[in-house]
């Protein structure tokens, strides 16, 4: 497994959910960490939280659908800190109407802006400096919405994570020769604030059985490990109960239960 003491991370969407948690697990087996997305008082939560558990983290706030902002603060992380080791990409938005009857030209679109051409200005930012080094990771947290449609990510949504699927591919086709590698993490329903903003509210027994961020943490922190010859693609992760197969079934109870 490889050793990531000093390694500096660039974290994405940090400030809440699954950046966070990867964040945070990162930070955990020695890394340093920098902090981003729109909103500074979950960032410097984040921070302070990794602080306290004896990490290094940093707040930068910065909203990736800003592209020249994206490009300003990569080259300042890279000159700060003089290396740019792994990117985690966790940012990403939906909006509550997701179907085509719903249409909201404003709001589908800013789902684009974010988890789209933001992903793009943030994998573009990182790469100059990867190269340099001649290594680098990055993460990019796509969705089970990437490979299966369903009606719970809507259209807007399931366009832009498979859009993260090809950003992930095409830095493995073409940056691989600079010792560059890229995993799209896939996950299924994932219990994050992102799941309360949908238009039907989740009821809290459906939450329970959903992924938790740390499974995710957990989850980046096994591809950051990796060692720098190893490229883990892709990883497909789901709850056991997973809705897309068994829909709003309930759990039956064991069959020894008396």
């Amino acid at each position: 497994m490889r050793d990531l003491s000093e390694n500096v991370v660039w974290a994405i969407g940090a400030g809440s959910g699954i950046g966070a948690a990867g964040a945070e697990a990162l930070a955990g087996a020695g890394a340093r960490v920098i902090l981003s997305g729109r909103r500074s008082e979950p960032l410097e939560e984040v921070a302070a939280h990794i602080r306290q558990a004896g990490g290094e983290a940093y707040a930068e706030p910065l909203d990736i659908a800003d592209g020249a902002a994206v490009a300003a603060l990569g080259e300042s992380l890279a000159a700060r800190f003089g290396s740019l080791d792994i990117m985690l990409n966790s940012a990403g938005i939906n909006v509550p109407n997701r179907s085509w009857g719903g249409y909201e030209a404003a709001g589908w679109s800013n789902v684009i802006d974010v988890n789209v051409k933001g992903a793009q200005y943030c994998i573009a930012a990182v790469l100059p400096q990867m190269r340099r080094q001649g290594e680098g990771l990055i993460i990019n947290i796509s969705s089970w919405a990437g490979h299966y449609d369903s009606p719970i990510g809507g259209a807007a949504y399931t366009a832009s994570k498979r859009a993260m699927l090809a950003y992930t591919s095409f830095v493995n086709m073409e940056e691989a020769r600079h010792g560059i590698r890229a995993c799209a993490i896939c996950p299924a329903e994932v219990a994050t604030p992102l799941i309360d903003k949908r238009a039907e509210p989740v009821a809290p027994a459906v939450k329970a059985r959903m992924l938790k961020p740390k499974d995710l943490g957990e989850t980046i922190l096994f591809v950051a490990r990796m060692p720098a010859s190893v490229c883990v693609n892709e990883i497909l992760i789901s709850p056991t109960w997973n809705r897309a197969f068994v829909g709003d079934a309930e759990p039956e109870p064991p069959a020894n239960a008396p």
